[in-house]
């Protein structure tokens, strides 16, 4: 018999979150269904664009959660948390694109808003356990008695890479039922389980950026917060120091950027770094892109209690990047490690996640610097 103490569901309103929430009732698991409200859509409503599809978080959302709630008969509550998504994950944002890193908002919000807070918010409803539409795996490992993540069996949803600052505390009371299950397989159980949302397209965007401009969000952020937008117009100079142009602003710009450059030299051109301290934008070729090491910092270690000298990896530098072979060397911080990569990788971005693999088993993640 499944245990009588609810499990809190995570209910965004799209067909995943919906589908493990309904599953659960149908496994006979006492299910509560939360929401948690993270950002009025309101708000900046000069970047509106309208139509627009494919955010989280939105207040149609709110209503597809409670409707498919009322289908599967559970109790639903929408919980306001924008304040502490402000905080944590939006003004981060903006500080570290000023300062001329490339933020990930989706792992903070994972990490400090998701799980964190989610958790608080379980434990008000006597929930032991909390549920989500994430595609990833979960197992103990009685032998290092640690709790392991692994890459979903749909590498095409794989998730890890934005969860690798879970916590030991928090997967031990975590559960991602979609996890050994491909999308097609989702839509179907939704379907079959007459699930108004079954089918809902999935969220592209970052909630907060309707339009897809972050330097447009920054400007209009920071201009409602009250704080005077800082000029970082500047130079757009080569690897050799030539200057080629003047740019509107180093937050305008991320490694490997090649689009909206605003300059023509008959030869591709990619932003190699940004400067704030200078306020200089340094492009060159695709050659000047390639980097063999980086150090990682404030490493998440979670299937491995970390690296005392040097193991073997394959990491991920981005989402959507292709896991390259690499060694982890320990530093004298065992939350710093240092990446070299058997063959270079293009566009190393500060402020980016680099998370660590053994095969499908996450090792663990931290921030390139």
């Amino acid at each position: 018999m499944p245990d009588t103490a609810p499990i809190a569901v995570a209910m965004s309103g799209g067909v995943d979150s919906s589908t493990v929430a309904a599953l659960l009732v149908r496994q006979g698991h006492n299910v509560v269904g939360l929401t948690m409200q993270l950002w009025n859509q309101r708000r900046l409503p000069e970047l509106a664009v309208e139509g627009a599809t494919g955010r989280c978080c939105s207040l149609d959302d709110v209503y597809d959660a409670r409707h498919v709630a009322e289908q599967i008969g559970i109790p639903y509550y929408v919980v306001n948390f924008e304040r502490q998504f402000e905080d944590q994950v939006v003004k981060p944002f903006v500080e570290e694109y000023l300062a001329g890193r490339t933020p990930i908002p989706c792992t903070l919000c994972n990490n400090y808003i998701k799980f964190d807070r989610f958790l608080e918010m379980a434990d008000s409803v006597g929930a032991h356990q909390i549920a989500t539409g994430h595609y990833a795996r979960i197992r103990y490992d009685a032998e290092s008695g640690r709790y392991q993540m692994l890459r979903a069996v749909d590498s095409t949803k794989d998730q890890t890479y934005f969860l690798c600052g879970l916590t030991q505390a928090q997967l031990a009371r975590t559960m991602f039922p979609l996890g050994e299950l491909n999308k097609p397989e989702v839509r179907e159980l939704a379907r079959s389980m007459d699930l108004a949302v079954a089918s809902k397209g999935d969220s592209q965007e970052i909630c907060f950026v309707p339009n897809g401009d972050y330097a447009a969000f920054m400007s209009a952020y920071l201009k409602e917060t009250g704080v005077a937008e800082e000029d970082t117009q500047g130079e757009i100079v080569t690897t050799d120091g030539r200057t080629l142009g003047k740019h509107a602003g180093v937050h305008r710009f991320t490694v490997g950027q090649r689009k909206g450059l605003g300059i023509a030299t008959g030869e591709p051109l990619y932003v190699i770094a940004t400067d704030p301290a200078s306020q200089r934008v340094v492009v060159g070729g695709n050659d000047d892109l390639l980097r063999g090491r980086f150090f990682a910092k404030d490493v998440n270690w979670i299937s491995t209690a970390g690296v005392d000298t040097a193991r073997p990896a394959q990491v991920k530098i981005r989402n959507k990047h292709a896991a390259a072979s690499a060694m982890l060397h320990a530093t004298d911080d065992p939350s710093r490690v240092e990446v070299v990569f058997e063959e270079a990788q293009r566009a190393v971005t500060p402020g980016q996640g680099a998370v660590f693999y053994d095969g499908d088993l996450v090792l663990g993640g931290g921030w390139i610097e």
